[in-house]
């Protein structure tokens, strides 16, 4: 190597054996350097062997990524509380990646998968939204990775149970609450019992099932007085959103109104007063529900109606000496004429009846029983009496049997089998008729619009006089400004369609984003 100064010729100095320049004498760079390069003789250095974690380390690169696996495996199994599936678990994974295991975050989505694939095999009952927040993914990105799992292992999994997934959550979070375990015993099977109701309405059909879940826990809860447990609470605890809860809470007070129709005073039940109604509404679907279809099983005798409000109007009397109700004004005990009480008997099923027998008789008796256990006991209490609603719904209290199936975890078809009382069609079906009923006559209005422009003379004959007279009658620019509020995005979006000669039938389904994609905006006629 040259010196700096561009002189070749170099002496090595006695005293320290470097070399230096013959010219300029300037000790040159590197002059002691030992190449590292191994070998028999040379010095062995510090070479990392290939599939080794490194130097110093005995552990095989596989190996280790195996052990974080199962490490990170039981950590999940940990925080999802279900280490007793952990071995089913890591099984599954290690069949997926034939043992290769992995690492990253699709990894972590497929501990998450195969763990509800397996809870869901046993047919245990646990929610894909709890996995996702634990696992630290997207519930959409989770379901894409179960079904993945599923088509990969060829698996058909059990049906989903919302019983099964009601009994766990209400479990989990009446843990923390102080209540006596009769009561929570009760309230958990009224609470199977709607929610098999609400299967049966179809208010789960094409739905999360999680917000039914919350919704039933809120409404069990404030019928059986239980102080604390609102809906934005249950709501995060089984971590759905608080607005769908409230909207399914919204939909399961309609449907007991609807039911409570049956009942002698069920033209005054709204959805702000049916929680005060519900022992009524309830006990007549749970008897409801025992009927054996066919007319089999056990049946009530036939009755006079008559005898039956007549017995029970003397029981008030005699009970209340007449005072009590002088302040109430029932509207349901006052006397009528024998005309208007029908006699229900072996060759009148009591169907132009606005009320329900069966219910008839068990209120009757539960009153009649009460009032002869206070006589007896010397009480001399008052009978509720409310001025506009008749008899207070919390009268009595041994209202729930639990005899019925309804209040056990049953199948999609048998509960379908059974009879509440009310059917209903599915809630979003209902809301998609009435979309595509509402797009339909924006798609009449929008072509009525297009043929006035293209077609002036349309617009004659098609009232546009009558259109200008209504237009002077009311003011003229504030009748137009109404009209002008009365055309939105929509319908500018459906007379865009209509232009490029777009199937009306596609249209009603309410597609617009898909279909400007595909026959505006790349049709190359903009």
């Amino acid at each position: 190597m040259p010196c700096r100064c561009g002189s070749h010729s170099t002496i090595r100095d006695d005293q320290t054996g470097n070399l230096v320049c013959s010219k300029c004498y300037t000790i040159l760079d590197f002059d002691n350097y030992e190449a590292q390069i191994g070998g028999i003789t040379g010095p062995t250095g510090t070479n990392i062997h290939i599939g080794y974690a490194g130097t110093g380390s005995r552990i095989p690169y596989k190996d280790r990524k195996i052990y974080q696996a199962k490490t990170l495996i039981h950590e999940y199994a940990l925080r999802l509380d279900i280490t007793y599936s952990e071995s089913g678990i890591t099984s599954m994974i290690e069949e997926i990646t034939d043992g290769e295991f992995g690492e990253g975050d699709w990894f972590n989505v497929l501990i998450g998968a195969c763990s509800y694939v397996v809870m869901r095999r046993d047919k245990k009952f646990f929610p894909a939204a709890e996995v996702a927040k634990a696992v630290g993914c997207d519930i959409y990105e989770l379901g894409r990775m179960i079904a993945r799992v599923v088509k990969f292992l060829k698996l058909s999994l059990p049906e989903i149970s919302i019983a099964g997934l009601f009994e766990r959550e209400f479990n989990n979070y009446m843990n923390r609450k102080n209540v006596d375990e009769d009561k929570k015993e009760m309230m958990m099977k009224q609470g199977i019992f709607l929610v098999n109701c609400a299967v049966k309405w179809s208010l789960t059909t094409g739905r999360r099932p999680l917000p039914v879940v919350a919704a039933v826990m809120a409404f069990v809860a404030e019928l059986n007085g239980v102080d604390g447990l609102k809906i934005e609470d249950v709501a995060e605890h089984v971590h759905a959103v608080v607005s769908t809860c409230k909207l399914r809470y919204k939909e399961l007070l309609a449907a007991l109104v609807r039911v409570a129709q049956v009942l002698p005073w069920g033209k005054d039940i709204s959805v702000k007063n049916v929680v005060k109604y519900a022992p009524f509404v309830i006990q007549y679907m749970e008897l409801k529900s025992m009927e054996v279809p066919g007319g089999g099983g056990e049946r009530v005798e036939p009755f006079d109606m008559e005898d039956v409000i007549s017995e029970c109007l003397q029981k008030v009397a005699a009970y209340g000496n007449d005072e009590n109700l002088s302040n109430g004004d029932s509207q349901y005990f006052e006397v009528r004429n024998r005309s208007d009480f029908p006699t229900l008997s072996n060759d009148n099923d009591g169907n132009n009846l606005k009320l329900s027998h069966e219910c008839l008789s068990l209120i009757y008796s539960t009153f009649s029983n009460e009032v002869d256990a206070e006589k007896l006991n010397g009480q001399s209490g008052q009978i509720h009496v409310r001025k506009r609603w008749g008899l207070e719904p919390y009268a009595y209290q041994d209202w729930w049997s639990g005899k019925s199936e309804l209040s056990k975890k049953l199948l999609l078809k048998q509960i379908l089998e059974k009879e509440v009382g009310f059917d209903m069609m599915p809630p979003s079906f209902i809301a998609g008729c009435k979309a595509n009923e509402r797009r339909r006559q924006k798609i009449n209005a929008a072509k009525v619009r297009i043929n006035k422009i293209m077609d002036p003379s349309y617009a004659g004959s098609d009232g546009s006089d009558n259109l200008n007279s209504s237009e002077v009658a009311c003011g003229g620019k504030k009748r137009k400004r109404r009209q002008a509020s009365e055309i939105d995005w929509e319908d500018f979006v459906i007379e865009a369609l209509l232009l490029h000669r777009v199937k009306e039938e596609d249209i009603e389904k309410g597609h617009y984003r898909a279909l400007l994609g595909l026959y505006v905006f790349n049709s190359g006629t903009i």
